[in-house]
């Protein structure tokens, strides 16, 4: 198999997003597919449909964003270098969904296959070019189109780039149906936290749904509702240790495993647990695995679990349970999120959470029984996740590194089953 040398506007056009996340009367209902869609995801697809965010865009912007089957979308503005340049493949037609502002889309040409692309641009020099050429300093960093247009790539001819494509492809299903399944299990546990803990049917004494067989509700002033008798409002401190993340020196960062793994933000979640990217050999605070890792700036409130003890930057906060579950506390903290979504469907921006504002939120302290029996229910739920996700991450791995073992040679095609094979030396 040869592999030729191209750039990418050879290949491709390239075209940047404008598209805002703002809503005006007069644009057509859209989903934007965002900055962290793209971050966070291998591919886009109509599984991703509902999560994406609703929003408004010109005519003119849904005839040239519109994401199509075969296209390849990249980040390309962020706060730190090795952000942008971070691709995810448009797998499925949609007629309404749009690629919001920092992002540019690529149309491969009849000589390049959307998936090739896709897995070569999410090769280690793939990602250091990016890092190489992103202009700015300090609080921003952006590619221009030059620069993306003109990154180099090895392909071979198209026949053999839907093979290698299929391969990774493959790979790429399993890992879907892994978070799928990740995604599955969370909803379920989920289910049971909304009808206990909002709903406030939980088994009484009798086995019976609490409220709905009219068990006493008590008005609670520092809440503003009704929650069951027995139970008491609280703050998020009194039911959570609370660690808030301290960036070390840049200079310790490091991607080859030196030192301790580094989470410095919501960039780095995936759909239960992060993806580890950075070292740090001078790490400062620190969280267990097991901990819930929240986000404290914008995006405010989105959560993942430490798979791993970790040192977590300042993008971060670290939280475990005071009161015996860390199921409940997980559920509190996605119910919460939902209160800031809302701050930022309405105009305002909520750009960061402080200290003071986060141990203070106020929270309900559920009777220990309950509590107790939830614990029991979702802490096996929890605990195949974490499995799920340690699986997800060795194929995440083997995905990520095949390419680069297939273009030198390390690796070859059996196209009889579409196999890999070792090459001995």
């Amino acid at each position: 198999m040869e592999f030729k040398k191209y750039k990418l506007y050879e290949l491709a056009s390239v075209d940047i997003s404008s598209v805002d996340k703002k809503s005006k009367e007069d644009e057509k209902p859209v989903r934007l597919c965002n900055f962290t869609d793209v971050y966070k995801n291998w591919a886009i697809t109509r599984y991703h449909y509902s999560s994406l965010m609703k929003a408004t865009a010109k005519d003119r912007d849904i005839d040239k964003f519109c994401l199509r089957k075969g296209q390849v979308a990249i980040t390309k503005d962020s706060e730190t270098r090795d952000d942008i340049g971070i691709p995810t493949y448009i797998a499925d037609d949609f007629e309404d969904v749009v690629l919001g502002y920092h992002c540019a889309l690529i149309t491969p040409n009849e000589n390049l296959d959307g998936k090739y692309l896709n897995a070569y641009l999410n090769s280690k020099m793939a990602k250091k070019y990016f890092e190489g050429y992103a202009s700015g300093s300090g609080q921003r960093y952006t590619l221009t189109l030059d620069s993306i247009n003109e990154i180099q790539i090895w392909a071979p001819d198209i026949d053999s780039q839907r093979e290698l494509a299929k391969i990774l492809s493959d790979l790429d299903k399993k890992i879907a149906l892994n978070t799928r399944m990740s995604a599955e299990l969370e909803a379920m546990a989920k289910q049971l936290y909304d009808y206990w803990f909002v709903q406030f049917d939980f088994p009484n004494e009798n086995g019976t749904p609490y409220k709905s067989s009219g068990g006493k509700m008590v008005y609670n002033e520092m809440l503003k509702r009704e929650i069951p008798e027995g139970w008491e409002a609280s703050i998020l401190s009194e039911i959570a240790n609370i660690t808030m993340g301290q960036s070390p020196d840049g200079s310790s960062y490091n991607e080859e495993g030196n030192g301790t793994v580094f989470y410095q933000g919501s960039t780095d979640f995936g759909i239960r647990f992060p993806s580890v990217r950075m070292y740090t050999t001078e790490p400062s605070r620190f969280a267990a695995k097991g901990d819930i890792l929240m986000s404290v700036r914008a995006p405010v409130g989105d959560t993942n679990i430490a798979n791993t003890d970790c040192c977590i930057g300042r993008g971060l906060a670290a939280l475990n349970s005071k009161i015996g579950s860390i199921t409940y506390l997980y559920f509190i903290l996605d119910y919460l999120k939902a209160k800031f979504d809302l701050l930022n469907s309405v105009g305002t921006t909520f750009g960061a959470i402080t200290k003071d504002e986060l141990f203070t939120l106020p929270v309900i302290k559920p009777d220990n029984d309950v509590l107790k029996c939830f614990e029991n229910i979702c802490s096996p739920i929890f605990d195949k996740q974490m499995n799920i996700g340690f699986e997800i991450n060795e194929l995440t791995h083997l995905r990520d590194s095949l390419l680069p073992m297939l273009m030198n040679g390390q690796v070859t095609v059996n196209k009889y089953g579409n196999k890999t094979n070792h090459r001995k030396d």
